[in-house]
């Protein structure tokens, strides 16, 4: 029988999945707001990640059925079991806005597609276009601050931070362009697109890339710091169990992952023109993501699971198969791969 640990793979993926699909339509709106002529290369490839909101639903759905499984503060005893959010830690208001949320962001994102494929047919298709895509964003934000709390901040009743809802969609962000990037790179490689991405779009990525790390990392130290500074048992005795204790080099492997390689590569112009630079700092991004995520909800329980690797292995192989053939069908069927 799987552990706490173990089971947290899977939430991991959930989480993976999700921010995937997010992330698609939230890039094509942001890149439409700021007027960047460089989204015409990437918007319909980087929107068609929607087809990944089916899986991430079901694996919502396995998560909640899963109960205590999931989120250990349902059987939390002794001092562990206060919560200082007690209406938040509610069972049934979990299930229902975790269900009606995804369901809500998933309705969005559906009408952000239909219009941006005729958004340039009229002037008030052009209109009603932009109207969605101005909700794009506050979606993502709220909706991502929603699930930072549930699956990953109140997984332990009595700490908190309050900004970690930030850190997490942030994080999830940035782990999401680097996943574009090696999409595309290895599209454009084997010669798959009807319409191959321009080679001066990496730059661009690089650069946001960058601005996610740094971000990145001023949400993490202002968090840590505030935590650090405080000393109180009850905020630091969770850090310091994923700093020092068995996810010691899960913990540090991601600080150099996500902060130390792509800001000492991307801070030279020279890296971020280079294709298969950016294609390897986007790697280590990727990896020092599912570090992270799996650190921040494993590390809730002592001990890192009973065969974790495995799990991580089985488990996220399934679901990105799964997901591979989902996205393949949703290109297939808009015509943007040959074949």
């Amino acid at each position: 029988m799987f552990s706490y640990s173990n089971w947290s793979v899977l939430t991991v993926n959930f989480l993976v999945v999700l921010y995937l699909a997010l992330g698609g339509v939230t890039l094509s709106a942001v890149l439409h707001l700021v007027g960047a002529r460089w989204r015409y290369e990437v918007r319909f490839l980087a929107s068609s990640l929607f087809a990944l909101f089916p899986l991430a639903f079901v694996l919502l759905v396995i998560l909640l059925v899963n109960g205590e499984t999931t989120f250990p503060w349902l059987k939390a005893t002794g001092e562990h079991a206060h919560h200082h959010i007690p209406a938040w830690h509610n069972y049934t208001f979990l299930v229902t806005r975790e269900i009606l949320g995804m369901l809500a962001v998933m309705a969005i994102h559906w009408v952000f597609i239909k219009r941006q494929a005729v958004s340039e047919r009229s002037e008030e298709d052009a209109a009603r276009f932009h109207n969605i895509a101005c909700w794009v964003p506050y979606a993502y934000v709220l909706y991502g601050t929603m699930v930072a709390w549930d699956f990953e901040m109140t997984m332990l009743p009595s700490w908190h931070s309050a900004i970690y809802g930030m850190q997490h969609f942030v994080s999830n962000f940035g782990m999401f362009l680097a996943f574009l990037v090696i999409w595309i790179y290895a599209l454009n490689s084997r010669n798959k697109l009807v319409r191959p991405v321009e080679t001066y779009v990496y730059n661009y990525f690089a650069q946001m890339m960058f601005a996610f790390t740094l971000l990145w990392i001023y949400t993490f130290f202002a968090q840590y710091l505030t935590i650090w500074y405080g000393n109180l048992p009850a905020e630091t005795v969770r850090v310091m169990a994923m700093q020092n204790g068995d996810y010691t080099f899960i913990w540090w492997s991601m600080i150099v992952l996500k902060f130390v390689i792509p800001f000492t590569m991307l801070a030279f112009p020279v890296t971020r023109h280079s294709v298969q630079a950016t294609t390897a700092v986007a790697t280590s991004i990727i990896i020092g993501t599912l570090f992270e995520r799996y650190v921040w909800i494993g590390g809730v329980k002592d001990g890192v699971g009973t065969y974790p690797i495995l799990a991580a292995i089985v488990v996220g192989g399934v679901v990105a198969t799964i997901g591979f053939f989902l996205v393949r069908m949703r290109l297939q069927s808009t015509q943007l791969v040959k074949g």
